[in-house]
């Protein structure tokens, strides 16, 4: 089970740490994605890092500004936001798939319940 925290409200500029955690199992073996959805919107993709060497992807939207990292001995995943704006406001799904680095969001089994974050101009 994955748990997504870290949302809130921020102005335009300001930043945020969403951190997602699994619960019953380990983390290690899984490649982590984080996606947000945006009020009548399809949900997309944000970024994601590899289970096995750390590679980093992330959509061109975000980058330079978001980070994502792991902590396996912590099981988390976590997504720095910096810099944001007002087109960043979304609710914020973590997700994991074993043995998979993707960008695509049916490759993931795993979808933790989405953190909301609003950015105000």
């Amino acid at each position: 089970q994955l748990q997504a925290s870290g949302g809130g409200l921020v102005q335009a500029g300001g930043s945020l740490r969403l951190s997602c955690t699994a619960s019953g199992g380990t983390l290690s073996r899984y490649g982590l994605g984080w996606f947000r959805q945006a009020p009548g919107k399809e949900r997309e993709f944000v970024g994601a890092i590899s289970w096995s060497d750390r590679r980093t992807e992330y959509a061109d939207s975000v980058k330079g500004r978001f980070t994502i990292a792991r902590d396996n001995a912590k099981n988390t995943v976590y997504l720095q936001m910096n810099s944001l704006k007002p087109e960043d406001t979304a609710v914020y799904y973590c997700a994991a798939a074993q043995f998979v680095f993707t960008t695509e969001r049916n490759k993931y089994a795993y979808w933790g319940q989405g953190t909301e974050v609003t950015v105000s101009s």
